[in-house]
């Protein structure tokens, strides 16, 4: 008798420590992309794509997207970091975070602060779930830069009308819960601000700190860990002012690889932690191992 075929299969809830605190991050949910460009690399060619991919043994005509929020317990708070797609995602492959959360031996009602990197779709629709808080105890906080920039509509491109009426009808009402941030401020204790503007007006990176231990939360400084870390002068479909965005990343990845600092990206790959390294005058994506559990 041959057993049936289970299909592919993949962890979706990691933990580690950073001193004292717990950092766990959880798959919302993934999508298979079938085209690299869109929405990566937008001014390569087919060739530099291709060559690109089969250097890294990737395809050059599709990839996967994860979504991937993040939980910190300081011992005092248990803080989220964007909430994912809830009930409204794309597919029935994403919007699991809640029901995960239960695997990490969380339930939604333990979360106090959900934090927002910043306001594009996979990060706040789920939010709400049926038009009820999906985090009922949560208090919320965001870049100000980032509030005030969807709530005007000022410098928000055309093509993100429809992500623009969402803001408004998920985060805007929650206005009165809301801490407003500016870079450098604290979230919670050991958790400060990092301005990242670009993806989005006021996009933010979180930096964890505890004792000696770090990391940092970038939220979408980088889509994909080769496309955008080998490459991180190429456009992206998805940042909105692409200009600002590219320098930004060009600065970020140079200051975690020169300083060594672990980070987590909401679309690097599942458990997406990891290390930034030089490889010539580009960078490269180093999966952590072990070295957050020991």
């Amino acid at each position: 008798m041959t057993a049936a075929m289970q299909g592919a299969l993949t962890a979706t809830v990691n933990r580690f420590q950073v001193g004292s605190y717990e950092v766990t991050t959880i798959l919302d949910g993934m999508v298979l992309r079938d085209t690299v460009k869109p929405p990566l690399c937008m001014d390569l060619s087919d060739d530099e794509i291709g060559a690109l991919a089969t250097a890294n043994n990737l395809p050059a005509d599709r990839f996967e997207h994860p979504f991937v929020p993040t939980l910190v317990n300081t011992g005092s708070e248990l803080v989220l970091f964007d909430v994912g797609f809830g009930t409204k995602g794309p597919t029935d492959g994403v919007g699991l975070l809640r029901a995960r959360m239960a695997e990490a031996g969380y339930t939604p009602e333990d979360v106090d602060l959900v934090v927002f990197t910043h306001v594009h779709p996979d990060h706040i629709l789920g939010v709400t779930i049926d038009g009820k808080p999906a985090f009922p105890n949560a208090r919320y906080a965001i870049s100000q830069v980032e509030f005030d920039s969807w709530n005007s509509g000022v410098g928000i491109p055309e093509s993100r009308t429809a992500n623009r009426k969402m803001f408004l009808d998920l985060i805007v009402p929650l206005a009165d819960q809301m801490t407003f941030l500016s870079p450098g401020d604290a979230v919670a204790p050991g958790i400060s601000a990092v301005e990242a503007f670009g993806h989005s007006p006021g996009h933010m990176m979180f930096m964890v700190e505890d004792g000696e231990k770090h990391v940092l939360i970038w939220g979408d400084l980088a889509v994909h860990y080769v496309f955008s870390l080998q490459v991180p002068e190429a456009q992206v479909f998805f940042d909105d002012d692409p200009e600002k965005a590219t320098a930004t990343r060009k600065r970020v990845l140079d200051m975690v690889a020169t300083d060594g600092i672990p980070v987590i990206g909401h679309h690097m790959p599942f458990p997406s932690l990891g290390f930034v390294e030089r490889a010539g005058s580009s960078y490269r994506w180093v999966p952590a191992s072990y070295q957050m559990r020991v």
